[in-house]
Parts: C-alpha cells; sequence; structure tokens
C-alpha cells in the first residue's frame, strides 16, 4: 500500500503483538484484538513518529487500519 501502512503494520506487531498476517487494510482495532487504551497507545505513538496532530476522538476500536492510514497520508500532507 503505502510507506504509512507498512509502518503501521509494523507497529502493530512490533508494539502491540498483533501477527502481521492478520493485519488488514480493513481490519478494525476490535478485530485485531485493541482495547481503547491500546489504540490511544498507538494514536499517540503514530502522533510522535510522524508529527501529525491525530485526535483522540477519532482513536475508536471502530477505526479501520485503512482509515488510520488516510488519515496519518492526509496529515503529512497539509503540515
Amino acid at each position: 500500500m503505502s510507506a504509512v501502512y507498512d509502518h503501521l503494520v509494523t507497529t502493530l506487531s512490533g508494539k502491540f503483538d498483533v501477527p502481521a498476517d492478520t493485519v488488514r487494510p480493513d481490519a478494525s482495532y476490535d478485530d485485531l484484538g485493541l482495547d481503547s487504551l491500546a489504540v490511544m497507545e498507538l494514536f499517540l505513538t503514530l502522533q510522535e513518529e510522524w508529527e501529525v496532530p491525530l485526535e483522540d476522538s477519532e482513536a475508536v476500536g471502530t477505526l479501520t487500519v485503512r482509515e488510520t492510514v488516510d488519515l496519518v497520508e492526509k496529515l503529512k500532507a497539509e503540515s
């Protein structure tokens, strides 16, 4: 997909112990077994690594991997 997608997969597998082969663009964080605290931690990690202002209110379990990638890419383009 993109560098952001690849990095997100790496972060999910490395920091949150999500098997990389289960990460799909249409998978939600609920599908991947992340609870709300883990999703918030993921957003904080992405904010620091990509230097983008992700909104905490968007860090919900129903958000998909693709939606996160799209959001990060949009914010990167705007900055």
